[in-house]
């Protein structure tokens, strides 16, 4: 009777036990592919660089030695690092950030910035899928492995990974805070510290405030604030002479005409022959960065869902910061992950939901040019002289110009993709309903 009553509870167990649905057993399979993918992507890239001998990680020597200047009392700004005698260029915060990497040797080092710029890889592009809203959450894990292990082979983030460059967090750290909900407390910390590592984001903060994002500018602002605050606290000396000296010497980050530089002011300095562009360079600058935040402030107003309005703005802001910074190495392009993340997001949303028309293909050409740009590293094959890269021929000077000009073209993009999705939402929806659907994304942004 016990035997029988056994059985009868297996087979009763047996029938209620619940299969995985063919959906979820589909999304398990492809994380793991996703993921693999990435791994041996990492794998591969190690074995190349170490073939080939590519990785000096000499940026992460003179973070290392700025940590190490800090600890032992020297003058940060007159320090200079490995065999090209590289100077400090950051604000005194970035210094007491690296101050654990002085207690590493340089095998430990190069171990411990590579690890963490792969971790930060997959922080990003989870976080690019992310602000793209996209895909769905389901398929989430595995676009952002999928995206990861494609990303690494760009010139961007390759050349991060091979200098030890700290791109990546700074990437990370800004895009924490544009997946985040302005009613989040938060928000605005991410973009204040990576500011007070590296300037450029501030430009972050003046966006927000220019869209009437009043709460988070000034959380951005006040964040930013408080790392010079501690800089003055800890190294009085070292911020005094960058906040009045070093802050104004472009010769010590490098110089303007450098094949590596892909700022409008390189673009400028090779296309006019000259190491100084000058005023015509500072009102270019001027000028589009003018026009960048103009761009980023129509397409946050005018897009009709929340998300990827902040995507696109945040994007256009990120470019713009690119664009007018005096020099913009190659490396700092890693926002080339978010910005064909977002392009892939919205070529994909138009063939799955209607038929091709020309808006989808010229998203899909943006996209399939960016990857063009960013994978082929075809500067790269340039004369890298400085006193070359004066005396460019014209087609020479479209390579070496490649990723302002396709910032400048996704700048030119934004505002026409956001006004005919504005227009079409017009025709199908009454302006009251876009405006509820906005409200409703604004609520919910932050938790997703």
């Amino acid at each position: 009777m016990t035997s029988d009553t056994t059985a009868a509870a297996r087979q009763s167990a047996g029938r209620h036990r619940r299969k995985p649905r063919p959906d979820a057993v589909r999304i398990r399979r492809r994380t793991a592919a996703a993921l693999a993918f990435a791994l041996l992507s990492l794998i591969g890239y190690l074995l190349g660089r170490n073939v080939f001998g590519t990785h000096g990680m000499i940026d992460a020597l003179v973070y290392q030695a700025e940590g190490a200047a800090v600890v032992s009392g020297h003058s940060l700004y007159d320090l200079t690092a490995t065999s090209q005698n590289l100077a400090a260029t950051y604000p005194p915060f970035a210094a007491l950030v690296f101050v654990p990497s002085s207690r590493l040797s340089a095998s430990l080092l190069a171990i411990a910035v590579t690890a963490g710029n792969a971790a930060l890889l997959g922080v990003v592009a989870w976080l690019s899928c992310k602000l793209a809203d996209w895909p769905a959450r389901r398929w989430r894990l595995a676009a952002a492995g999928t995206v990861a292990g494609l990303a690494l082979w760009t010139e961007p983030v390759s050349t991060t990974f091979r200098y030890g460059q700290i791109n990546l967090l700074v990437a990370a750290l800004v895009l924490w805070d544009l997946t985040r909900g302005d009613d989040s407390r938060l928000t605005g910390l991410g973009s204040g510290i990576a500011a007070g590592i590296k300037l450029t984001p501030g430009i972050f903060a003046l966006h927000l405030l220019l869209t009437g994002r009043v709460r988070v500018g000034l959380a951005a602002g006040t964040t930013f604030l408080g790392t010079v605050a501690l800089g003055w606290l800890l190294l009085p000396r070292d911020s005094l002479r960058y906040w009045t000296q070093a802050l104004f010497d472009t010769t010590r980050v490098g110089a303007t005409q450098d094949i590596a530089n892909q700022s409008l002011d390189g673009l400028l300095a090779r296309s006019l022959h000259t190491a100084t562009p000058g005023l015509i360079g500072t009102g270019l600058g001027l000028a589009v960065g003018a026009a960048g935040l103009t761009v980023a402030g129509y397409v946050w107003r005018s897009y009709p869902s929340l998300a990827r309005a902040r995507a696109w703005s945040g994007v256009c802001v990120a470019v713009t910061a690119l664009l007018v910074s005096p020099i913009s190495w190659s490396h700092h392009w890693v926002w080339c992950v978010p910005m064909l993340v977002l392009l892939a997001a919205e070529t994909m949303d138009r063939l799955r939901y209607q038929r091709p028309d020309r808006w989808t293909w010229t998203l899909g050409g943006a996209l399939l040019l960016g990857a063009a740009v960013f994978l082929s590293h075809a500067f790269r094959l340039l004369p890298i002289t400085n006193t070359q890269a004066l005396h460019l021929t014209w087609y020479q000077q479209l390579l070496a110009g490649a990723y302002p000009l396709y910032g400048l073209l996704f700048l030119g993009l934004a505002p026409a993709w956001a006004r005919s999705r504005r227009r079409h939402w017009a025709r199908e929806l009454r302006p009251q309903t876009v405006a509820r659907s906005r409200e409703r994304e604004l609520a919910t942004v932050g938790s997703c």
